[in-house]
């Protein structure tokens, strides 16, 4: 099971997925930065919304985990499990499976802003104005 340090993660989305490695950022409102990041290493595999909201954390069910280790051939280090608003009619279900989980925290913002202050840094997509 997870557990997220104290602070207002409502709003959610993946902010890189790069090999072997999976980003996901929150913060309170995510439209110009976010605070929280969990970052997985060597997913291997991955059901999630692009974006989503409110997502309650728990542990997979053994449905969930027989899926996965079908999957890949064994469980891995990391399965985390979750619900969340994506939007839609219902909530969407999101599994992670990995070899490694990082809870980092740090403002990141999404939009290009020179002088970042120690712990500041900017989303991967962000570059300078031509």
């Amino acid at each position: 099971m997870i557990e997220l340090p104290e602070g207002s993660w409502w709003d959610w989305d993946i902010v890189a997925w790069a090999p072997g490695r999976l980003r996901l950022g929150a913060g309170h409102d995510i439209s110009y930065a976010h605070s929280l990041e969990l970052v997985f290493s060597d997913p291997v595999f991955v059901t999630c919304p692009a974006a989503f909201q409110d997502p309650v954390f728990r542990a997979p069910t053994p449905d969930e985990v027989r899926l996965v280790a079908g999957q890949v051939g064994e469980t891995p280090p990391v399965l985390i499990a979750f619900e969340a608003d994506a939007g839609g009619p219902r909530l969407a279900s999101g599994l992670v499976a990995a070899g490694q989980l990082d809870i980092v925290q740090g403002t990141v913002f999404r939009y290009w802003r020179e002088n970042l202050a120690v712990g500041e840094r900017l989303a991967p997509w962000v570059t300078p104005p031509a």
